[in-house]
């Protein structure tokens, strides 16, 4: 019974942790590439061989009242 819940606890996170996986953009090409991608390449480098990497942003805007 232990096990099980430990297996289902580790879905969860595992689900989450894809969820909130950060994208990235290739300046020159606009090639949409994963963080986990990247991780796993020798360099960080597009396909197109450009090194510099935009991060994607949720279109949400958040607003914080002042204090």
């Amino acid at each position: 019974m232990a096990t099980e819940e430990s297996s289902k606890i580790e879905a969860e996170s595992e689900q989450q942790q894809t969820s909130f996986s950060v994208i990235y953009t290739c300046l020159r090409c606009g090639t949409q590439v994963t963080q986990s991608e990247l991780s796993r390449l020798p360099e960080i480098k597009c396909i197109c061989g450009f090194r510099v990497f935009n991060k994607l942003r949720p279109p949400i805007v958040k607003t914080i009242k002042a204090v």
